[in-house]
């Protein structure tokens, strides 16, 4: 699963650093993620210009493949299917459409998946992705990898002793405290919020927190934990869902010790969904190779 010279960026812009033959020099011009299908969204502070277009690393003295982008989780729809059971409503027939940045009191939500039928609102679920965060800088090592790959760079970051960590604790705490400002809406309105995160990642917030009483997925809970195993396969790096976990708005309250947010009213949530609904929503849903 590792690139040149065991590069620590196993993924630039969508592809594997372990791609032989792959146009890099493309890639790097374009700078085009395949996921969301436009521009890199990951920006260098003091290049605006130039995208950083790191997907995974490998981290850790027996390293492991870690997610530090979220949009590297949207690949083939697949975190999105995996939430249709939770459309109570739903019926065949319907259409799915996919929102994006929907706004909820306490912030907003990365994607809404909606059951609908004429442009009506059957059910919804509200999805929300969280990949790990980095500390200290990833730049020099896509600079080395792209050196190594025969890449000509503008810069000599790629002789840098700058290196990266993984903030496990900071990222996991910002995605509970978030929770807990978002998951009472939904459980006032009997609705689901889900948290699509990395195995590894789920599995430290279930050492580190208080998630003794967060047990296996349960339907009538608001808060749905999905963990992705991320692994190498015959068709490239592919997500694969392996654990379900769930709890209500107390529960996130006890692995923090807060207090729950203001509900909301089902129908302004309703309305509000319904205003966004077009052509472009429609959720094409390609299965996994």
């Amino acid at each position: 699963m590792f690139g040149v010279d065991m590069s620590r960026v196993l993924e630039l812009y969508g592809a594997s650093t372990a791609t032989r033959g792959h146009h890099w020099s493309t890639a790097v011009r374009e700078q085009q993620c395949p996921f969301l299908g436009a521009k890199c969204v990951k920006i260098r502070k003091s290049q605006p210009d130039v995208s950083i277009g790191t997907c995974s690393v490998a981290h850790g003295r027996e390293p492991r493949p870690i997610v530090i982008c979220p949009h590297r989780l949207i690949q083939n729809s697949t975190v999105f299917i995996d939430c249709i059971h939770l459309l109570e409503r739903h019926r065949p027939g319907n259409e799915f459409h996919l929102l994006s940045e929907v706004s909820i009191p306490g912030g907003s939500v990365d994607y809404f998946l909606v059951s609908a039928n004429d442009r009506k609102v059957s059910d919804f679920v509200a999805i929300e992705l969280q990949a790990l965060d980095t500390t200290g800088t990833v730049w020099p090592e896509r600079q080395r990898f792209l050196n190594d790959a025969g890449v000509p760079t503008d810069d000599s970051e790629y002789t840098s002793r700058k290196s990266f960590g993984i903030n496990w604790k900071m990222s996991a705490k910002t995605i509970l405290v978030q929770l807990h400002h978002k998951v009472e809406t939904f459980q006032s309105i009997n609705k689901r919020l889900v948290l699509v995160v990395q195995d590894v990642f789920l599995d430290y917030m279930r050492r580190e927190f208080v998630f003794d009483h967060v047990e296996a997925a349960n339907s009538d809970d608001s808060l749905h934990f999905h963990g992705y195993e991320f692994r190498a396969s015959s068709y490239g790096n592919r997500l694969r869902l392996t654990n379900r976990l769930s709890t209500d708005a107390d529960g996130v309250a006890r692995c923090l010790g807060l207090q729950a947010s203001p509900k909301v009213n089902l129908t302004d949530m309703i309305s509000s969904i319904e205003r966004r609904l077009s052509d472009n929503t429609l959720l094409n849903i390609v299965s996994p190779q």
